[in-house]
Formats: structure tokens, sequence, C-alpha cells
């Protein structure tokens, strides 16, 4: 890969961290801004320029002027002009510990409900899916459209960047998603409660349609991003790289269902989603989804867990997750945990607590972009204090 030279070590530490045998420090994705770009940054920041958020990483970086996205279609549907954009990002940074160069190509979360029906509406910092079904009595059985315009723009979008990155980096699955999230988009959310309601097997039936329809989608993805030598795969956003088929599951709508009902619609369908794939993350999002973490650990095909505490939350380190890591931990799931609270040196403290609990064999921390200085000090200090640690709560197992 041609911004990553080590990693064949970091692909070992992947595979290690699925098997939750990893070895050495915890995998760690650290992105450092080369110096050479350190004082432009500090500019940008002083002066509070507007800057390009990187989509796959993540971080906010300054393009020059004749790369800068002109319009929506520019900026989420242009292949050369989003390579070469990311580019630009690969050429001013460097991708350290297990952190890897890989381009979101993305439609927003949530993309299939379009492959089906819906329109969407790209903005500058989100994107839409328009509610389209009125209905489930006159609505036709959810199945997969090669014709449909937004999975022919789609796919041939990747395509295309695929032609353009050859193997300089991996190209992120697009954020798909899958069971009652996709019907909330075709459906709207208030409506698709009411449908739970009373009409509890129709739901059900459109549930399994598209977990049907899920893999036709991610199949095609994976048979264009897969890396030919490992068949390896990435995932959008969060920074996940495993040996085959790799994803991230969710259900952002259990915020609004009771643990009785997550069992009843979602349960089984997750289960058989996840046996399909080899590397599977469950992104757990927001308080109202806590709820439902005991039957979400009772899936054996999950091999770990990210927690977000929502909108403007403490980061992954806060020590009131700790009853939610502690369960994943004992289900014997690894786990991602996202650090942003504070500044760089709290950042080390609060990592080092979370550590010292679980150990270093299971654990992804996702650092925020830092400089090449303070990459180099996080990197001297995990070797020296967070290699082949045990973890304190693994003696209450």
């Amino acid at each position: 890969m041609k911004y990553k030279p080590d990693w064949e070590e970091a692909k070992k530490k992947w595979e290690n961290y699925w098997k939750h045998q990893n070895v050495g420090r915890p995998l760690m994705s650290i992105v450092a801004r080369k110096p050479e770009i350190e004082e432009a940054y500090n500019e940008t920041i002083k002066n509070n320029k507007k800057t390009y958020a990187a989509v796959c990483q993540g971080n906010d970086y300054t393009l020059p002027d004749e790369l800068m996205y002109v319009d929506m279609e520019d900026k989420y549907q242009n292949a050369e002009r989003m390579v070469a954009r990311y580019r630009h990002f690969c050429e001013n940074h460097l991708f350290l510990a297990e952190s890897f160069p890989n381009i979101n190509v993305d439609f927003g979360p949530g993309s299939i409900a379009s492959y089906i029906g819906s329109d969407i509406v790209f903005n500058d910092d989100t994107v839409w899916f328009e509610e389209c079904v009125e209905d489930w009595e006159n609505t036709s059985p959810l199945v997969f459209d090669p014709e449909n315009k937004w999975w022919k723009k789609h796919y041939e979008l990747v395509k295309a960047v695929k032609e353009l990155v050859q193997d300089d980096f991996y190209i992120g699955m697009p954020d798909l998603m899958e069971n009652i999230d996709v019907l909330a988009s075709l459906r709207g959310a208030q409506n698709t409660i009411f449908d739970m309601m009373d009409e509890p097997e129709e739901v059900k039936e459109r549930i399994r349609q598209v977990s049907t329809i899920y893999f036709e989608y991610y199949n095609r993805f994976y048979e264009l991003i897969k890396n030919e030598q490992d068949q390896g795969s990435c995932y959008t956003v969060f920074q996940i790289w495993g040996p085959g088929k790799t994803a991230k599951l969710q259900c952002d709508f259990a915020a609004m269902m009771s643990p009785a009902q997550y069992r009843e619609f979602i349960l089984e369908p997750l289960r058989e989603q996840a046996k399909k794939l080899d590397c599977v993350l469950y992104h757990l999002d927001g308080p109202d989804c806590i709820r439902h973490l005991d039957a979400i650990m009772e899936i054996d095909e999950i091999d770990a867990l990210q927690w977000t505490s929502g909108d403007y939350g403490p980061d992954g380190t806060y020590e009131e997750w700790y009853q939610i890591y502690d369960k994943a931990r004992a289900a014997g799931k690894s786990l991602w945990v996202k650090v942003y609270s504070g500044e760089f040196e709290d950042w080390i403290q609060n990592v080092d607590r979370i550590v010292k609990r679980y150990g270093s064999h299971s654990l992804f921390i996702h650092f925020p972009e830092m400089s090449l200085e303070q990459a180099e000090t996080l990197l001297a200090y995990a070797d020296a204090n967070w290699s082949d640690v045990r973890g304190s709560f693994e003696d209450t197992l």
C-alpha cells in the first residue's frame, strides 16, 4: 500500500484483534500531520479559517482552492476529484500504528434506502433519504433492482474510484445499514412505530426482505473493493479492517424500542446477518440503546462493540461507560474506543485507565488527528506502558 509501508505488520494486529488475541500494545488509529504542514495547520486553527473535512479519517485539513468542492455532485459523485482530494490528504499525513489510508465513497448512512425507492438529498455536512412509502399494503416486495438510478450511480462511482486508486489505498465499504433503520428511512420514524404496533408481521417480513437484499448490495461492493491478495476489506467511518467480509452493524431505531420489541423484531435478523460476515463491529449509538446491550451480546458472531454516547457527549474513555464495556468483555467481545475529550495529555491519561482495566489484547483506540511530535510521544508511551497488559477486569471473569 503506497501510503502505509508497515501495512503487513498492522494487518497482523487487526487479524488478532478480531480473535481477541492481540499482542503488544493495543491497536491504535494515529493519523499525524507531516511537519511541513504543521505551521499552516496552526495558522488555520488560529484564524478559524474554513477547512474541508476529510471524510474517511474524519479530520479537518486545508485544501488548495482548485481542489475544494464546488457543489454537492462534485463532493459526493466526482470520482477523479474525490480521489485527488484524498490523495492530497495522504500526501500530507502519516498513517501510524494501525491506521491506514482508506477513501470514503459513501452516499450517506443507510444508502440501501435509496436503492429501493428513496431519493437522496445531499447537503454540505449530511445526507438525507426522503420518505417514499405511504403504506406497506400497496408496496411491492423490497428486492434488488439493478436498474435503480442511485444503485447504478453508486456502483459506477465505486468502480471508477477503484480504477483510479488501484492498490494505493483501500476503499471503505459504503454505510449500507440494515433491518428497521432502512424501513424508517422509507416510511418515516413515526409511521414505523405505528406499523410495529398495527402490522407487526408485515414489519417482520419487510425486515426479512431488507436482510436478504443487504447482501445483494454488500457482495457486489465487496467484490469491487476487496484486496485480491488477502480478500481483506474495510468499513467506512469506523476505520476498521478485517480479513474477508468486514462490516459495522447497528440499529439506531432501537432507541425507540423496548427490550421486548428489540428481541422480537431485530435480534434474529441481526444474528443471521452477522453469520454471513467475517469480522463484525456493532455500533451502539446513544443512551437509549443501552437497554438492548444484553440481547446484542448474545450474538456470538458479533466480534467487537463500539459505543457512542450521542451528540457532544463524553468520549469513549468516560468511566461511566465501564458498565457497557464490562458486559462486552464478559461476552468475549473486543472494544472499539474513541478518544476526543480534553487535550493531548488527557487522552493519554484517560486511555491509561482503559488499558489497565481491560488490557491490551482486545482493544482498539481511535485518536483524533495530531502532530507528528504528539504521535511519537504517544507511541513511545504506549510501547512502554500498554504492552501485553492483562487488565484488572480479566480477574473478575
